[in-house]
Order: C-alpha cells, then sequence, then structure tokens
C-alpha cells in the first residue's frame, strides 16, 4: 500500500514507487477526463437520488481543489451545473479556507452548460450550442489544460463517441443498492490502463484509468 502523500501533489505512478511527483508517462495534448464521486456498487447519486453519502473530507476537498485548479474548461449537464452553482452565488460555502478558494477557483474556471431547458447560465457559464462532440472539440482546441465532463447523462453520450481520454473515480466505501450509474451500459470493451490510485484517510479510494487506445484497422 502506497503512504499517503500532499493532496496538494501529484501522485506517483503505478508500479514505480522511486518515481517522482507528476512523473507518470502523459498525454502531449489536453484530455478529456470524467470524474465522479461512486458508491461500491457504480452509482453516483442512489435510488432517492441523493449524494450526500459522498461529501469529502477536508484532505479530500483539498485534493478536488488542487485538481479543478489544473483544468481548462468545465463540460457539465444542467443537474450537475445546478448543483455546483452555489459556489458561484451562496456567500456562506465561503466560510472556510478551503471553501472560498474552491468558490474562487470553480467561479473562474470556464463552463459549458447542456440543457434543454434552461434559458441561460449565470457565471462563468455558457450553454451548449453545438452537439456533444462539436463542443468538446471547440472546449480542448480552445485550451492547453484538461478538460472535465461532469453529469451521467452527457458523460454517457460522449464515452459512446470515444471520446472520453480518462475516468477518475473516487469510490466511496457504501452500496447504495441502485440509482445512477456513473458508467452507461456499452456494446463494446473498453480496455483500460490503472495508471494511479490511492486511499484517502476517509477511506475513500481514489482510482485513475486511461483509456487504451484501439488498434489500427
Amino acid at each position: 500500500m502506497r503512504q499517503s502523500c500532499s493532496p496538494w501533489q501529484k501522485l506517483l505512478p503505478i508500479g514505480d514507487d522511486n518515481a517522482g511527483p507528476g512523473e507518470w508517462p502523459d498525454y502531449d495534448r489536453a484530455v478529456l477526463i470524467y470524474s465522479m464521486s461512486v458508491s461500491v456498487d457504480g452509482y453516483i447519486a442512489d435510488r432517492d437520488g441523493a449524494f450526500e453519502w459522498s461529501a469529502p473530507s477536508d484532505e479530500l476537498f483539498a485534493f478536488h481543489l488542487a485538481r479543478v485548479r489544473e483544468l481548462g474548461a468545465h463540460l457539465c449537464g444542467r443537474r450537475l451545473y445546478e448543483t455546483m452553482l452555489p459556489w458561484e452565488t451562496d456567500p456562506s460555502l465561503r466560510s472556510t479556507a478551503l471553501g472560498a478558494e474552491f468558490a474562487d477557483v470553480w467561479s473562474a474556471l470556464p463552463k459549458v452548460v447542456f440543457s434543454r431547458t434552461l434559458d441561460s447560465a449565470q457565471g462563468n457559464a455558457r450553454l451548449a450550442g453545438g452537439s456533444v462532440a462539436e463542443e468538446i472539440a471547440t472546449v480542448l482546441g480552445a485550451t492547453d489544460r484538461d478538460v472535465e465532463i461532469g453529469g451521467a447523462g452527457l458523460a454517457a453520450a460522449a464515452i459512446e463517441l470515444g471520446l472520453v481520454d480518462e475516468l477518475r473515480i473516487f469510490r466511496i466505501p457504501i452500496v447504495v443498492g441502485g440509482g445512477t450509474p456513473y458508467l452507461p451500459p456499452v456494446t463494446e470493451d473498453i480496455s483500460l490502463d490503472l495508471i494511479e490510485s490511492r486511499t484517502f484517510d476517509s477511506r475513500v479510494s481514489y482510482e485513475r484509468y486511461r483509456r487504451v487506445p484501439s488498434d489500427p484497422d
């Protein structure tokens, strides 16, 4: 088992305990990441639509802050956008140093919102005007930083198009028995490499998977 490291540092690559932080092989381009907190049985929300069980500890919150700070943009479905909007509008979430810093980082991050019902988006966000594939291409082309996508339905569409490069899973030690699944059903296998992992003091395990490129025909 690896020793815990600072959440502000990048993690050691799998299989190389002597490597320094951040020395794993990486892409030479911005990549699309799907990252969510997930129950042990694979759900991001339970049968009642609740996800309070995924609330992060301070250690994990600091890790999320460091991770989001490195992003160039975020694509999100309506529900995730509305869930995260208070970080831009609710001053009470700034009551701690970590909360205030995360609110600043999240507010500054450009966001694209996919919705059939919203007429406008608040804060540093715009409504998507193109298809999922078009918007992903536009956002990735506009930044040299990685981009994250969130919301099960939106991420499912990107996965089906083969556009998601990495899965980052924060696995919560709970079984909820049903609800909103993290991953959609697929018609073909998707091969993955596990390139990072760690366990936080709260017993949440982090798994970072990179999609293995398909062999050319």
